[in-house]
């Protein structure tokens, strides 16, 4: 009989793993990297009998990694590493060096591997794991380090230095020069005197807006503390806010959001075609109130008197939010979705499903929840999936793990719904599945195990037999469903009928589906016994011909429940072969089929700069998803300790701002490595026509969640640029793209940056420090410089206050405030503070 000997082993707490780029441009576009793995237990880490498991979205060679381990890809961004037989073992105290080579870049914090936890006895009935946590991340010390490769020209953002030049064209403003609502308002017109909001003041309002008086009410009261009384009719007497439906003059596809706002000494007025504009009129009103009141209520608000009359450039204004990748709870929806109300958004992108985990509860299968909500360490995942973004081996507390119940979903209806926001939830299919194939194969096995083989096949997505060889963008191997199999469709049916349910019970209209439709891997179905034979029954020639197959058919369950088909570009458009070369044109299919395109892919240099406006020249009602300058979850700056990807570029808050929705073309200057575009080619792009321009439904911004690891994460990705995205939304058109001469045009873009960069700084961020008890938007760094001995400071948003330090100590709010150059010698400390004494990240120079 053998023994078994149970070796100690140190516990994953006591081991540390150290991160650093050494260099990027190794060997070509690969990167050099270095793991460094320290044992601080008592007892060495034996050569056998561990796995450590970690995330990382940069592939790594296998054959290149050294210090006697091995290290593969599981799937998606899991890998795991095991000892070689050269390990030996590392005993206490002792650091192992492990280097790797991987493919691309890694220049932030982002780009390091996460999540680490070492498995013990994994393969036997005593397997478990522990968490070992992040790596400690080194310093990206030299412009090797810094830079993506050798062409890599996109200015580095991590010195005092270079924020510096970058703010020197922006000055402190005058505060009547700054405009007092946001997003600008089509004409306002201020006027002498005040109204003072007090606990006598009364709300007037016909029944009709009795929604609407009740926000008011409930607004006014968090500012003042005060509730005020509402009536059906005017009260002798009583100085008061009047809410009436009228008529308002506004073009035909804004007229229910136009409003006028009249602010005079003896009362406030408040004139729109339909609740909807009251609403936008009340948002207006809010922003007109004294920004100190949302940190510090005042029982008596004082309101300038003045004249606004107000209508949206576009009908869509949106904003999307991903809660596949990682989990925000229903708190943070709801803040969002304030927030998105204060700044007159009104269209909310769901994205409830992806790859990692699937976030709605829906009646009839647990199994979406109860496995394909959860990540964590796992041998089959058949009680939950695998870790991926760093969430780690422990399931509960993971930002892998959570949904919402249908209470939970009815109640983000009905909150948007009185903030008159549209909720366009997305159930992404038939790629980025995995949650939902995995959760409905755990479905099958349990099923199948009681003898219920109908039922277990009634919502399979996937055929055991697919030999298909595919990789997804997010390195997934097994993340499209089988849509060949008519259990596929009956999952889909069953999922939009719950969907609709949950709308009608909260009284809310369900207008569109979004479906994803995106990134579906080439070799797909291609080696699936169930997809071939279905392609000869139905006479379907290609891949392709399966695919529209599939689109048509789900199409047909949209139509059935009066949706409006939405999803991303790639639904829409077709490859054509001429000129010897690949082509994306829009595809026909789908023209008339009451298909709404997301566009997002407009990337400077990869070539698809002119697909939304292929797509509404051709017919399609489009939404604007630029990822240059739309993607809230890449990174603000070039800077590693900014957290956010940058495949699609670096968007400050002013790339939100200076977004050109009907001409992207025109104030386009620099490519993905910050070099500049081939104008050429560029001209040679497809404009919009006058019927395209009419078919642009209007802009969205973006924020996908693979680093929003926590609901700080969310606040600090989406504010100011929010803020940003609502003001080109809304506001007219600046002119900017019709000046010819590009001097002249630059100098309009740099005074309107100005003012817009002061309303953040004197405004809006002040008021944002107190809306919902603090909302947790970036704090820009100040940049600063010294020169013959005198500190110079700014900051990209003129008046957020800079505090300094001269003796290297951490700045705080009792530091001295920086108002003009101060003298300086040595090391200086610099940091911008909000006006709640929330900072930024320190600053040094020196």
């Amino acid at each position: 009989m053998r023994s078994i000997v149970t070796m100690t082993q140190p516990a994953g707490s006591h081991l540390q793993f150290t991160w650093q780029c050494l260099e990027n441009g190794h060997n070509g576009d690969n990167f050099l990297a270095e793991l460094k793995l320290t044992n601080l237990s008592e007892q060495a880490l034996a050569g056998e009998g561990w796995t450590i498991y970690f995330n990382t979205c940069r592939k790594i060679k296998p054959e290149t990694v050294t210090g006697g381990v091995e290290i593969e890809q599981v799937n998606g961004d899991l890998w795991r590493m095991k000892p070689a037989a050269g390990f030996g073992k590392l005993a206490s105290g002792e650091t192992r060096l492990i280097a790797y080579e991987g493919m691309f870049w890694t220049i932030s914090h982002t780009d390091a591997p996460l999540g680490f936890y070492v498995v013990y006895g994994e393969g036997t009935p005593a397997a478990h794991a522990e968490e070992i946590g992040d790596p400690v991340i080194l310093p990206f010390a030299t412009d090797a380090a810094r830079n993506r490769n050798a062409n890599d020209n996109t200015p580095q953002k991590w010195s005092a230095e270079s924020r510096f030049a970058d703010n020197a064209g922006l000055s402190l403003l005058a505060a009547d020069k700054v405009g007092k609502i946001t997003p600008t308002p089509l004409e306002f017109r201020a006027q002498a005197g005040e109204f003072h909001i007090d606990a006598d003041t009364l709300i007037v309002h016909p029944a009709a807006l009795a929604g609407e008086a009740a926000l008011l009410r409930s607004v006014l009261k968090d500012v003042s503390g005060s509730e005020l009384q509402r009536s059906a009719i005017p009260v002798t007497g009583r100085r008061a806010i009047v809410l009436q439906l009228g008529k308002v003059a506004a073009a035909h596809a804004s007229a229910s959001e136009a409003y006028v706002l009249d602010v005079t000494a003896g009362g406030i007025t408040i004139t729109a075609n339909a609740a909807h504009g009251v609403f936008n009129a009340i948002q207006s009103l809010r922003q007109l109130l004294p920004v100190v009141s949302y940190l510090n209520p005042q029982p008596v608000l004082a309101v300038p008197c003045c004249h606004v009359q107000d209508a949206p450039r576009f009908a869509y204004r949106g904003m999307h939010l991903d809660v596949g990748r990682n989990f925000s709870s229903k708190e943070s929806i709801l803040r969002l979705l304030d927030c998105m109300a204060l700044y007159k958004l009104n269209k909310f992108h769901f994205h409830l499903t992806d790859d990692e985990g699937w976030r709605l509860e829906i009646p009839g299968l647990p199994e979406l929840t109860e496995i394909g909500s959860k990540r964590g360490y796992t041998a089959d995942e058949r009680d939950n999936l695998v870790p991926c973004f760093g969430s780690g081996a422990t399931v509960k507390g993971s930002s892998g793990t959570g949904f919402y119940t249908r209470e939970d979903y009815i109640d983000i209806l009905r909150f948007a719904a009185a903030r008159h926001i549209e909720v366009v939830p997305e159930i992404d299919v038939p790629g980025h599945a995995r949650s939902a194939i995995k959760a409905m194969e755990a479905r099958y096995h349990r099923l199948m195990a009681e003898g219920r083989e109908a039922e277990a096949k009634q919502y399979l997505l996937n055929d055991f037999n697919d030999a298909s060889k595919y990789e997804s963008v997010q390195l997934w191997h097994d993340n499209v469903i089988c849509i060949g199999l008519d259990s596929a469709y009956a999952f889909i049916e069953k999922v939009l009928d719950e969907v609709h349910a949950m709308y009608k019970e909260a009284g809310v209209a369900f207008t569109t589906m979004h479906t994803g439709g995106d990134e579906v891997p080439h070799g797909a179905w291609e080696g699936s016994p169930i997809c071939q034979s279905f392609m000869k029954e139905h006479g379907l020639a290609t891949i392709q011909d399966l695919l529209n197959y599939f689109m048509e058919r789900y199409r047909g369950m949209l139509k059935k429940h009066g949706l409006t088909f939405g999803g991303w570009e790639e639904i829409a458009l077709v490859k054509e072969t001429h000129d010897g070369a690949t082509h994306h044109v829009p595809n026909p299919k789908f023209v008339n089929a009451n298909f709404q395109p997301y566009v997002w892919n407009n990337v400077w240099g990869w070539g698809q700069e002119d697909y939304a406006y292929q797509l509404a020249n051709a017919g399609y009602k489009t939404v604007l998803s630029n990822v240059t300058n739309l993607y809230f979850d890449l990174a603000y700056a070039k800077d590693p300790a900014e957290p956010g990807y940058y495949w699609g570029g670096f968007i400050e808050t002013r790339y939100a701002y200076e977004f050109c929705p009907l001409d992207i073309f025109t104030t386009a200057s620099v490519n993905l490595f910050g070099n500049p575009l081939d104008r050429e080619a560029l001209d040679k792009k497809v404009r919009l026509t006058e019927a395209g321009v009419q078919n642009i439904l209007g802009i969205q911004g973006q924020l996908w969640a693979e680093n929003v690891r926590d609901a700080g994460r969310l606040e600090y990705l989406a504010m100011p640029r929010v803020i940003a995205l609502a003001e080109r939304a809304w506001a007219a058109d600046p002119g900017w793209t019709t000046m010819a001469d590009a001097a002249a045009r630059q100098a309009k873009m740099d005074a309107d940056w100005n003012e817009f960069a002061n309303r953040l700084g004197q405004r809006e961020l002040a008021r944002l420090d107190g809306f919902l008890g603090g909302y947790g938007y970036r704090i820009p760094l100040p940049g600063a410089k010294i020169e013959n001995g005198k500190l110079f400071a700014n900051v990209s948003a003129p008046g957020l206050t800079i505090r300094y330090s001269l003796d290297g100590s951490e700045p705080t709010a009792a530091s001295p405030v920086y108002i003009a150059p101060v003298e300086a010698l040595g090391t200086v400390k610099l940091a911008a503070f909000s006006s709640s004494n929330r900072k930024s990240r320190t600053v040094i120079v020196g």
